[in-house]
């Protein structure tokens, strides 16, 4: 798979298989993904990858925990703003829509929130975070290199989904997986095989138009 057809094809799957991923097919991911942009050569990003009984036994842990009373960041900040909001509006009638779950519907609704701490069935999770002294710069070369990952992941025929979701539990994490509290538990990232039959693999996304975002300068 060439690169474009990998960022064409990469999408949050929310619905995997029960297909075993290969040891060595992760392994061989993370190597190549350390040639991810890193200003400084910082190389901040650092992971915990879970699957079988530890992943197990970490999903049963947040099945019965709280979220963190505050959270360590806010990733809803920008849907204050009513452009934004808008655009988590439409993605969501479009997920919601393709499951047939109605705005009306708390507890469907619920249920599926709740799937993440499940991580949508996926047989493999990867747990990101990071020293906190991190700053702004070094949280971007940290979705660098998680982007490098789910395309290399693409190139094997594998599916992943981004988790915010799982910095709503960062202390409980932490606690579980021994991690320093000078860690900010920022992401999980969710990876298997999409499972072609989920109508939630397949729901219509937009992007806004490229004129909406982006300004030339200086081409003829």
């Amino acid at each position: 798979m060439n690169v474009a057809d990998a960022v064409a094809t990469r999408r949050s799957v929310r619905a995997f298989a029960d297909t075993p991923v290969p040891f060595e097919t992760i392994q061989r991911v993370l190597d190549q993904a350390r040639w991810a942009p890193s200003g400084c050569n910082f190389q901040p990003w650092e992971a915990t990858v879970l699957t079988g009984a530890p992943l197990k036994a970490l999903q049963e842990r947040l099945l019965t925990s709280p979220f963190d009373n505050p959270p360590e960041y806010d990733f809803s900040a920008p849907g204050k703003v009513e452009k934004y909001q808008a655009r988590l509006r439409a993605v969501g009638a479009a997920m919601y829509g393709a499951m047939g779950i109605g705005r009306e519907d708390k507890a469907a609704r619920a249920d599926f929130t709740r799937d993440n701490c499940l991580s949508f069935g996926a047989p493999v999770l990867l747990l990101c975070h990071f020293p906190k002294l991190m700053k702004e710069p070094q949280w971007s070369d940290v979705g660098m290199w998680l982007q490098t990952i789910m395309l290399l992941l693409r190139g094997e025929g594998l599916d992943s989904c981004p988790q915010e979701y799982m910095g709503l539990y960062g202390r409980t994490i932490k606690a579980h997986l021994g991690l320093s509290d000078d860690t900010l538990l920022f992401c999980g990232l969710a990876i298997g095989w999409r499972d072609p039959n989920a109508p939630i693999n397949d729901f219509a996304r937009d992007r806004v138009s490229l004129a909406e975002q982006v300004t030339f300068l200086g081409f003829e």
